[in-house]
Parts: C-alpha cells; sequence; structure tokens
C-alpha cells in the first residue's frame, strides 16, 4: 500500500523473521560464531536464551543457513508439545531418514544411530536444533538428553542446540534436570537492542527494502528512532510492529516522514507504554542489585579486616560502626 510512496521495493518491517533482513549486532555475532563453533567441535549441548520477540527464531534460520553450507545436517523441532516417540520420528523424519517402524522406538533409535555414524565416518556433523524449548516437559528434556548418549569413544554423534526464553534457564535450575544442566557446554544470551542499534537496526532494514541511507534517515529521523525505542525497549518485534503501523499512518497522512507523533499515536493504539526509570535513592545515583551487592562486600572485607587485627586495634563492630 505505501511501497510505491516511499519508493521501497518490499515491506521493510514484516514480522516474519526473514533472514534477508537480519541485523548483526556484537552480540548476535558473537551467539552464532559460539554456536556454529560448537556445533562444528562436536560439543555436544548448547543453549541459546532471550526474551520474547528478541529475535531468536531468526538466529534459528540464519544459523540452519550457515550450518547447511558446512555440509551440517540439521533437524529443526519447533514444536515442543509431542510425546517421546513423536519426537524421535519427527527428528528421523526431517533428517531425511525414512522409517522403517512408526511404532517400534528401539528400531526408530537404531536407525538414527546408523545414520549418525555414517555420517561421522564421513567426517560430517549432523545437529538437533529445538525451537521454543522452554515448553518442553521434564519428561521430553530428558529424551533429548539420553540422544547424546549416541557417541563414539572420542566424540557427540548429535549436537543439540535448544532456543527459549528465559524461563528455559530456570527450567535447568531444577533438580530433575540435573543431569541434563551438567551437559551444557555453551551458552549464549540474546538481549533487547539499544538506542543507537534501535535506529541502526530500523535504518539497515529499510535500505534492504530499496532506500539509500539519506531516505531512510528522512523517512524515520532520529528522534523518531528514538521514540520507537522508548515504546519498543529494544525488542525487534515490537520495533517491527510499531514501524509497519507507523509508515501505514504516515502514509494515511501523505507524509513523507514519520514524525514522532504518529510513534506516540501507534503506542496508544497498540498500548504500549514507557518503561519507567529506575528508582533513585539521591539525584543521579541508581539503586541496583550490582550496587548493593558491592557495598555488601565492603562491608565483608572491613568486618574480616578487623576480625584478624590484633586485640588493641577496633573490634570488628566498632569498624563496622564507623562505615557511613
Amino acid at each position: 500500500m505505501y511501497k510505491k510512496f516511499y519508493s521501497l521495493t518490499r515491506n521493510p518491517f514484516e514480522i516474519s523473521p526473514d533472514p534477508y533482513f537480519l541485523m548483526t549486532t556484537a552480540q548476535h555475532n558473537e551467539a552464532l560464531a559460539s554456536i556454529v563453533h560448537g556445533v562444528l567441535r562436536r560439543k555436544g549441548f548448547m543453549l541459546l536464551t532471550g526474551e520474547v520477540g528478541t529475535g531468536k527464531t531468526l538466529m534459528v534460520r540464519c544459523l540452519m543457513e550457515l550450518l547447511r553450507r558446512r555440509s551440517v545436517a540439521t533437524a529443526n523441532v519447533f514444536n515442543p508439545r509431542l510425546s517421546p516417540k513423536e519426537l524421535l520420528l519427527y527428528i528421523v523424519g526431517d533428517l531425511g531418514v525414512k522409517a522403517e517402524s512408526q511404532d517400534n522406538k528401539g528400531t526408530l533409535l537404531l536407525q538414527l544411530y546408523g545414520y549418525l555414524i555414517a555420517r561421522q565416518k564421513k567426517g560430517l556433523t549432523t545437529v538437533l536444533i529445538v525451537d521454543e524449548a522452554q515448553n518442553m516437559d521434564a519428561e521430553l528434556l530428558e529424551e533429548i538428553r539420553l540422544l547424546t548418549n549416541l557417541e563414539t569413544d572420542r566424540q557427540k554423534l548429535l549436537q543439540i542446540v535448544l532456543v527459549g526464553q528465559p524461563e528455559l534457564d530456570q527450567k535447568m535450575d531444577s533438580p530433575e534436570l540435573r543431569q541434563l544442566k551438567q551437559r551444557i557446554t555453551l551458552r549464549c544470551q540474546l538481549e533487547p537492542l539499544q538506542e543507537p542499534e534501535t535506529r541502526k537496526y530500523i535504518w539497515r532494514r529499510l535500505a534492504r527494502a530499496g532506500v539509500d541511507d539519506s531516505q531512510a534517515a528522512t523517512l524515520f529521523p532520529e528522534a523518531t528512532t528514538a521514540a520507537v525505542y522508548r515504546y519498543s525497549r529494544g525488542i525487534p518485534r515490537l520495533i517491527n510492529t510499531i514501524c509497519e503501523n507507523a509508515l501505514i499512518l504516515a502514509y494515511a497522512k501523505q507524509s513523507r516522514t514519520v514524525a514522532g507523533e504518529v510513534i506516540d499515536e501507534i503506542a496508544r493504539d497498540l498500548r504500549l507504554h514507557v518503561t519507567p526509570r529506575p528508582v533513585t535513592s539521591e539525584p543521579g545515583i541508581s539503586v541496583s542489585r550490582q550496587d548493593l551487592a558491592r557495598s555488601l562486600l565492603d562491608l565483608i572485607n572491613v568486618l574480616e579486616r578487623a576480625a584478624r587485627a590484633p586485640l588493641n586495634r577496633p573490634s570488628a563492630h566498632e569498624a563496622g560502626a564507623k562505615i557511613v
């Protein structure tokens, strides 16, 4: 609808995770490089977590593309609501192995093992990527752990990447999954974008959609991208939603520039609110868990030094009382 008006060749802010629009930040590059390295070096279990909308599924698409270029066979499970047998059937099918039996789990495991051994003898790697892994129950996660028992004396035959929301980290801390937690060799976490990254993200997607850098900066000026950041908190999915609606509204007004007021209006329609600033005890001093932890450590150090001091020196209680 607005593409011709803004000289765009395609919609720049589609919600679907299209690798064409990938904008890599330092943390994205580090996460991708770490996981690719872990898979190629056959490290076994790897974990990628991130808040809702931070681009995990897009990362998975890019990861699979990078691995396929290196002749790595991939199975991608995106529906975690499977039974253990259904999971095994899906993995075997996604790897292109024709199941000899739909009912016998032992036969399926033997087929999978034979496939992995054949690839390993050729020096080839196989990886299982599980998206939305935070929704898996403990039984299914334990079943995945058992798949890592498919190994030779020297290395794991199946590399596994679990991708999920921060709840996945919490689930891993449960006592019943302690064996799985101990096998994780690599952890990566995706954080929301910072304000400069948000601006770069918006302009990058516009450029990929057909406009040059100066046109992108005219269409979404810095003041506008700053407003997008305030409402989206740097979460790519929200950035896309806000910017897509903003382009539609600006087009309706026949405006060549998306003004900050347009972003405010879209945010009201979407019921988005600016995240409040942290509470401060004094002007310019923010209270954080890190600050409190450092203060506590300082206090402990003072008390320990006082406890080791000779008796003619101030007691631990007196030393502690002098701390302001």
